[in-house]
């Protein structure tokens, strides 16, 4: 029996991973790094340390500390939610759905805890939620399990009674790796993606969540 519904953040609730894609180029070029939109697809759902350290591995001439980076893509980023930030379509239907259905409700994000509190601002959504969890706190970042498993620990839900909602393959791998249910709602930039075939649902949208759905994977 699902008793409590989890979900990531970027680009789930927050149509952020353009905003997370213009901060990470930007700040990228301006030390040296000469990273693309299309490249930064390949860290999506990762915590932004573990993305920074990614990076430096492959331009090892960037003499730029990971610590300044870091602090730089993360004022960038929440400066552009605060500007540009809008909710992905069905985004509060589901959260009224679930609601509806008296399950607690959870964030279980890669990101800081300072953009987690810009965008659940920004959104207006923080009565919503019992439990918000970021894998700031974690040893590991997605696709390590962590950040979910103590998302549940938090909510007193046992793991296997929990619905994940990603949308990034990292994210996907964590749910699934924490023994949830996952419905993913995939990102454009890999949608069709075969090693999305682990979720138990794919949606096109959060929209697409209904009874239908629900009684599916109950």
């Amino acid at each position: 029996m699902i008793k409590a519904a989890i979900f990531d953040m970027d680009g789930l609730l927050i149509d952020s991973e353009p905003l997370w894609h213009e901060a990470e180029v930007k700040v990228f070029h301006e030390v040296g790094m000469l990273i693309t939109s299309e490249m930064c697809t390949h860290t999506q759902g990762m915590r932004i340390d573990q993305v920074v350290h990614y990076w430096k591995e492959r331009f090892p001439e960037c003499t730029t500390s990971a610590d300044k980076i870091v602090k730089d893509i993360m004022h960038c980023v929440i400066s552009l939610v605060q500007e540009k930030g809008k909710p992905k379509d069905g985004m509060y239907d589901i959260l009224n759905f679930m609601r509806s259905k008296e399950m607690k409700l959870a964030i279980a994000s890669s990101s800081y805890m300072t953009l987690i509190n810009a965008v659940v601002e920004k959104l207006s959504i923080a009565t919503y939620f019992d439990v918000i969890h970021s894998a700031e706190s974690e040893e590991y970042g997605k696709p390590h399990p962590g950040v979910y498993i103590n998302a549940a620990r938090k909510l007193n839900v046992d793991p296997e009674h929990c619905m994940a909602f990603e949308d990034s393959l990292n994210g996907v791998l964590a749910a699934k790796s924490a023994r949830m249910t996952c419905v993913c709602v995939p990102d454009i930039a890999i949608k069709g993606s075969a090693k999305l075939a682990i979720a138990d649902i794919i949606l096109e949208s959060l929209e697409n969540f209904g009874e239908d759905v629900w009684e599916c994977v109950r």
